[in-house]
């Protein structure tokens, strides 16, 4: 890479901080922050404010990255919503399954960042409200006759799996179990259905 290409110390800070909060979490400290990044301590201030402007900034491009995840996996589904629906879970278990999962960089930064006036907590309830969104307009195609509600369901659902992924490491949550709950969820507010179909058990 030639030094013209090189990204800037604000792109550096945000690559950096981006990846030890993943694999070390939130409370990295700064000077582990500066030296990933080969960044001054000047230029953490000037482009962010400080380690919770970083944080947040983090946190804000990943929110973005991830919701077009989730919408590219529901894609390849088709236009089926159950099957949408079904196949995010079913991607979520391999991801918790992986031996390098660390969990969910939002559930760990709402856990850690104990005061409740951290900009971090703006954006992690502006992805799960986004993800909300997300699963309430499958459901209302869907039909569910309480798509707001069961959006509530998967959203804990999704919690519970990456937190068992990340914090149980040998017992990783099989697919076939999440799976059957999602089953549960879709189809017993689906009026073309009498519960779970279990055919696709």
């Amino acid at each position: 890479m030639t030094a013209a290409a090189k990204p800037g110390p604000r792109e550096r800070l945000l690559l950096a901080a981006q990846e030890l909060t993943y694999t070390h979490g939130v409370g990295v400290g700064v000077d582990a922050l500066l030296k990933e990044a080969g960044a001054a301590r000047r230029s953490l201030y000037e482009h962010f404010g400080g380690k919770d402007g970083l944080i947040a900034e983090v946190l804000r491009r990943t929110t973005a990255e991830d919701l077009a995840n989730y919408r590219a996996t529901m894609d390849t589904a088709g236009d089926d919503p159950r099957a949408r629906l079904l196949e995010v879970v079913d991607r979520l278990a391999r991801i918790a399954a992986a031996p390098d999962f660390h969990g969910c960089r939002y559930l760990a930064a709402d856990l850690a960042l104990t005061d409740p006036e951290h900009p971090a907590h703006e954006v992690t309830r502006g992805y799960r409200r986004a993800l909300h969104g997300l699963f309430a307009d499958e459901l209302t195609a869907l039909g569910h006759r309480r798509p707001a509600f069961a959006a509530d369901q998967l959203l804990l659902l999704v919690d519970g799996l990456l937190a068992t992924g990340a914090s149980r490491p040998e017992a990783r949550p099989p697919a076939a179990a999440s799976r059957e709950l999602v089953e549960y969820i879709v189809d017993s507010g689906t009026p073309s259905t009498d519960g779970p179909r279990a055919a696709d058990a």
